[in-house]
């Protein structure tokens, strides 16, 4: 920009305001992150996503990070095969030696190399915004649970589903898909757990049956993490009258609701660890549109939050910061850059968000479609309750 320095806050320290913050420095302008959690560690930050050429991978081009992504990322993780209940295999993709279309890295590891790219000092962690508010000619005052106050000039909303900065741009909240995932975990699987191991094998595994499912994913460091697909109401724990405190109680549940699936797919839910986080998949109306607001905006989640079946979630939220810090370094103004980012990213996410439901919809039903391949879905990260 060809103005004064603007006062950006970005809120959230996702990949899509990380990526943001990191293009903005690179050109030389200023950016704090605020992040509620106190530090980058406080979370366990999920499963494997897969970067992909034409979104992620460009995202992390203009970041200047490419390259050591692609140094750490694990292309044998682009293997999938498809079963049904009984075990039958409908497909099956190995991954060709070279295949850099969209390799696999663990959330963590993938967050771990954005953190490791911005300036130190750049993030004030156990900072939770706690409103938001115009002052006019494109300022926002962002006060958080500590008291403190910040003015700003561009204010980025990056702070996940249940964002305290999009009322500022829609009145919309996300609604429920109808599908719960409730997700498991298998340590030291090559040893502790062969069969299983060897059925995931390098990359992902997706069972499909009569609106269940269970998804897994080979992670690093010799993990298997695995997502059991409902279609049920919110209400499925309370009805079946058991307490997700109890991971006894859930196993057995689960284990209730997979009889007769192939012994291969139950033994995931046998051998899992005793810890259980259950996943409501929550999504905002697509198209989720607004009028572009002087001095404020929304990227990734915030903006579009979809079902993980597209496998877009975290690879849109990086391209959509990439793009927000691109338009703020090649406009005259804020509210042109604004006008820019959102002209690209409006549409382009509403296409994302269609084919995520459309993704959800057909695997996760009484009939599911085994002659498409699935996308690979993301970790799902939205409204977690830890059993």
């Amino acid at each position: 920009m060809n103005t004064s320095t603007p006062r950006i806050a970005v809120i959230g320290s996702g990949p899509g305001g990380l990526t943001c913050a990191r293009i903005l420095q690179r050109a030389g302008i200023d950016v704090t992150i605020y992040e509620r959690d106190p530090g980058p560690g406080a979370r366990d930050q999920g499963g494997t996503l897969d970067m992909q050429r034409d979104t992620g991978q460009a995202a992390l081009l203009r970041a200047g990070l490419l390259d050591r992504f692609l140094r750490q990322s694990r292309p044998e993780g682009q293997d999938m095969l498809v079963l049904d209940q009984y075990g039958t295999v409908h497909q099956r993709h190995i991954a060709a030696d070279g295949d850099q279309d969209a390799p696999e890295m663990d959330r963590a590891d993938l967050r771990a190399l954005l953190l490791d790219s911005i300036e130190p000092g750049t993030i004030r962690w156990g900072a939770a915004l706690a409103e938001a508010v115009p002052l006019g000619q494109g300022r926002h005052r962002a006060t958080f649970s500590d008291g403190t106050t910040v003015e700003t000039d561009l204010l980025v909303g990056a702070d996940g589903a249940w964002s305290r900065v999009r009322p500022l741009v829609s009145p919309h909240q996300p609604s429920y898909e109808g599908v719960v995932f409730i997700e498991i975990s298998l340590r030291d699987v090559d040893e502790k757990h062969p069969e299983v191991a060897a059925l995931v094998g390098r990359g992902g595994m997706f069972a499909l049956g009569e609106n269940r499912g269970i998804i897994a994913q080979r992670q690093a460091r010799n993990r298997i993490r695995a997502y059991v697909a409902l279609r049920t109401g919110l209400d499925w724990a309370e009805r079946a009258g058991v307490a997700v405190t109890d991971p006894d109680a859930v196993r057995a549940h689960l284990l209730s609701l997979f009889e007769g699936w192939a012994p291969e797919l139950r033994r995931l839910l046998g051998e899992c660890d005793d810890q259980f986080i259950v996943r409501p998949i929550y999504a905002l109306p697509v198209p989720h549109l607004w009028n572009t607001r002087a001095g404020v905006t929304l990227v990734g989640d915030s903006a579009h939050l979809m079902s993980p079946f597209s496998g877009l979630g975290a690879n849109t939220a990086m391209l959509d910061g990439a793009d927000l810090a691109g338009a703020v370094i090649a406009r005259d103004t804020l509210l042109a850059a604004l006008v820019s980012y959102e002209a690209a990213m409006l549409p382009r996410a509403a296409r994302n968000a269609a084919g995520a439901h459309e993704g959800l919809t057909s695997a996760i039903t009484g009939h599911p479609d085994f002659t498409e391949e699935p996308p690979r879905p993301e970790p799902a990260v939205a409204s977690s309750a830890e059993i």
